[in-house]
């Protein structure tokens, strides 16, 4: 009876748990205006995107800043299809490698002890503190001295030396238990399969949260600072040059917001399902 009194106890009323909802309810609908908006302004014509207040909702919707957007793809330096390719390939190819990089970084800094192994974790998180653009100039310097300006290695190599991702995974494998490692060990697992059969299906959370914010890091960026040729251009530089070429491209410019934003949001919509399911179940403590 008293574990039964201390269960209700801890229960919450039908009233708090309906308070909860609504708030969550607000904070959702808050945090999600921005992104309808942008998507409503895609759909209004120009004389509505400048009105004054501004309007949440389109009163007169057509789908000519689409039009006019491919329109002017149509008529690039280089083909449409090029700059979609070079994004993607960028995008997928340094999502998936950062990923091992941080992994394999971050499993020999949280459960391997080795002479300087303080040192590098201060250097890891130290590397968090410094901004793009104290480090544009050093990165430039070496990208040129390794003759990889007007390549994939250009955008790929900067974004492989991030240190958020061994930060967050080494966190979270040091959460791991000892005795599941060991007992790993000693039923003969290298350390190779221990890190691909024990630690990566455990960690699941960290690297697939760490997977959507790669992904939407890659894909906005532009490489600017290392290509200069029009073939080898990022999309989001090719839409952007689109966009600001003047007054009457404000439609073309909502457009491609709503157009760079989906590729993050399916991404997001497909892990956060295993984000959450793997959070759930996967909380193992020694």
């Amino acid at each position: 009876m008293k574990n039964a009194n201390i269960g209700r106890r801890n229960t919450r009323s039908v009233g708090g748990n309906i308070a909860v909802g609504l708030l969550l309810l607000v904070a959702g609908i808050f945090t999600a205006l921005p992104l309808v908006y942008s998507i409503i302004n895609a759909f209004k014509p120009l004389n509505e995107l400048f009105l004054y207040p501004p309007r949440f909702f389109v009163y007169h919707p057509t789908m000519d800043n689409f039009k006019d957007l491919m329109q002017a793809t149509s008529e690039m330096l280089a083909p449409f299809e090029r700059y979609v390719f070079n994004s993607l390939f960028t995008t997928v190819v340094g999502t998936v490698g950062y990923i091992f990089v941080a992994c394999f970084a971050a499993y020999p800094l949280a459960k391997h002890k080795f002479p300087g192994r303080a040192v590098i974790s201060n250097i890891v998180i130290f590397g968090i503190l410094f901004r793009q653009e104290v480090t544009s100039i050093p990165q430039y310097v070496i990208i040129a001295k390794l003759g990889m300006i007007n390549t994939y290695w250009s955008v790929l190599l900067p974004a492989m030396a991030g240190s958020f991702g061994i930060f967050l995974m080494k966190q979270f494998i040091s959460s791991l238990p000892n005795d599941v490692l060991e007992a790993a060990r000693i039923d003969g697992l290298g350390e190779i399969l221990i890190f691909f059969r024990i630690v990566m299906p455990m960690t699941k959370p960290a690297w697939i949260t760490l997977v959507i914010f790669t992904f939407q890091s890659m894909w906005n960026s532009t490489g600017v600072s290392f290509i200069y040729d029009e073939s080898m251009k990022m999309l989001p530089t090719a839409l952007q040059q689109i966009s600001t070429a003047g007054f009457q491209q404000a439609g073309i410019g909502s457009a491609v917001a709503c157009f760079m934003m989906l590729p993050p949001i399916l991404i997001f919509i497909l892990c956060q399902n295993s984000v959450l399911e793997t959070m759930a179940y996967s909380g193992l403590k020694s």
